[in-house]
């Protein structure tokens, strides 16, 4: 596998058979659709447009069910390898960057932004495009890396070497992005954002997870979010 620039949306194509195995490099992505799931609103009709955002391989269409599969999944990636898996998984696939969505002003009651926020190189942009197509009253629904040493260190280039942990260079340090700074910029686009809190691994389910006898591993909530945090978005009513 040839060595990427860190955030170099190629890596994507490089892992594009790593998406859906519960022990492979994306393994964490599966948790973290699980706990993301938990933020979800149900649809306000069965059909309901839901834009999942950076949706890579579909993984939020396996925790689509029960109270939440009314809503009409749709996902938006630039890497077209991943968006082949996210199609075979149900997931109404669109090739496109975040920050210029080709869909109508208003479309979506929900928009689902997991592990998006800290790939981004032009945040107001991609908060432009987000507030533009979120309903009036519509949610959006965030999980992402704080910017903070805790999670430079940690998360990023520790967790790099672990089990579990995203691919080597996945992530750059410099775009992580902190709940005041991500709070301010959609405030400019009309979303008024509530921190939910912040995100850990259990670490019995890990250790399950590590000698393979479990699939998954539960994302425990967490008063801190100087790692990974959760926050809900809504989109101001138009006067």
């Amino acid at each position: 596998m040839p060595r990427r620039r860190r955030n170099d949306p190629a890596q994507y194509d490089d892992l594009a058979d790593q998406w859906w195995p519960t022990h492979g490099r994306f393994a964490a992505l599966h948790w973290l659709a699980e706990a993301r799931a938990r933020l979800i609103p149900a649809p306000p009709r069965t059909g309901a447009p839901l834009l999942d955002l950076a949706c890579g391989g579909g993984l939020l269409a396996r925790v689509l069910t029960g109270k939440l599969a009314g809503w009409r999944h749709i996902g938006v990636d630039l890497s077209s390898l991943a968006l082949r898996q996210a199609s075979d998984h149900g997931v109404e696939a669109v090739q496109a960057d975040v920050t210029r969505l080709p869909f109508p002003d208003g479309k979506f009651s929900c928009v689902v932004a997991g592990e998006m926020f800290e790939h981004i190189e032009d945040l107001d942009a991609a908060c432009t495009a987000i507030g533009r197509v979120l309903a009036p009253g519509g949610t959006l629904v965030i999980d992402t890396l704080a910017d903070t040493l805790f999670c430079r260190i940690g998360l990023v280039r520790l967790a790099e070497r672990l089990p579990g942990g995203p691919p080597p260079r996945i992530h750059d340090p410099r775009l992580l992005v902190s709940p005041d700074r991500l709070g301010a910029a959609l405030d400019r686009y009309g979303i008024e954002m509530t921190v939910v809190g912040g995100l850990r691994p259990s670490l019995p389910d890990y250790v399950r997870w590590l000698v393979r006898q479990a699939d998954s591993v539960r994302m425990v909530p967490t008063d801190s979010t100087a790692g990974v945090y959760q926050a809900v978005g809504t989109r101001r009513e138009l006067r």
